[in-house]
């Protein structure tokens, strides 16, 4: 079995379906997923779990994220990105000045419609295949936050900007809406995702290169489970407290709420619990016993705390 996270940079023109099912068999690993898909014009990081990582994709997909998005300005394709026709050109007279003004009044909480070229579902269908049939249908907005929008380069028709923002965020939307500030319209040339949560694209290796890899290095290249869990806070159990929350039990005396990265008295990753408000830890994702969960040290972003052994 192959537990473990690998830091995958995908590349343009395959989907992240496929980029996960090439990384599972130079791995050789009988379970994997990944942590938000990524288009097949895009490029970039992809958080690929094997194993017992695979667990924890849902806490995963709630991480911000951060793109290098290309814009080509003064034209609307049908799809708002580089993949369909063009179906609209406007002039563009607006300046790099012009361009860090509209920017700036996108930055915070805004509302996004998402796109009907999306993998989102409508009775089990996604709405790009509906799309596709030349089918349109209504779709609620959604409150997204832009944290920070920087403007990399500006030589038009062509900009580059960063986008840091939250999950749900589509930036060819944005991409159309900064076009339509600019008092012109434009669609997404181009996406490279670099950073989800607390992982960076600088650490990510590509499939070539790990095709290219002996065995052991390319080994060398996943991350052990717990570094999923390293931003939470970290609570360690006695065995007594570990062989009850290992069989779904609640624990008591944990001071605050929300997520807690759980270990045993020996150091090993244990899973995810959850501190309620009334000192309780419920079991949320627990790792079987037999996991790697220390290939390469993970140090923790929080201080362990340790608490009494009574039971509920």
């Amino acid at each position: 079995m192959i537990d473990g996270v690998l830091l995958l940079d995908k590349p343009v023109g395959i989907s992240s379906n496929r980029a996960l099912q090439e990384a599972r068999k130079l791995f050789g690993a009988k379970k994997a997923g990944h942590a938000g898909t990524l288009d097949p014009l895009a490029s970039g990081l992809l958080v690929v779990l094997f194993g017992e990582a695979t667990k924890f994709a849902a806490p995963l997909l709630e991480d911000d994220k951060e793109y290098l998005a290309v814009l080509r300005l003064g034209e609307r394709t049908r799809t708002g990105d580089a993949e369909g026709e063009v179906v609209e050109r406007r002039a563009l007279t607006a300046s790099r000045a012009d361009f860090e003004r509209v920017l700036a009044g996108f930055v915070g909480e805004i509302e996004q419609v998402p796109p009907m070229h999306s993998a989102l579902k409508r009775g089990g269908v996604p709405l790009y295949r509906l799309a596709r049939k030349g089918e349109t249908v209504e779709r609620a907005a959604r409150r997204i936050r832009i944290h920070a929008l920087e403007l990399v380069a500006f030589n038009p028709p062509l900009a580059e900007i960063r986008v840091s923002c939250s999950k749900g965020t589509y930036v060819r939307t944005l991409a159309e809406a900064i076009g339509e500030a600019l008092g012109s319209c434009a669609h997404l040339a181009g996406l490279r995702r670099t950073a989800s949560g607390r992982f960076g694209l600088e650490a990510a290796a590509t499939l070539d290169a790990l095709a290219g890899m002996p065995h052991a290095e390319r080994a060398r290249c996943l991350l052990p489970v717990a570094c999923l869990l390293a931003a939470l806070s970290r609570i360690e159990l006695d065995p007594g407290q570990e062989a009850r929350f290992r069989h779904g039990q609640c624990l008591d005396s944990v001071p605050g709420e929300g997520l807690r990265a759980v270990y045993g008295a020996g150091g090993a990753l244990i899973g995810l619990g959850e501190a309620s408000a009334d000192g309780t830890l419920r079991p949320v994702r627990l790792l079987a016993q037999a996991a790697d969960n220390h290939r390469k040290p993970c140090e923790p972003e929080a201080p362990s705390v340790k608490i009494a052994g009574s039971q509920k």
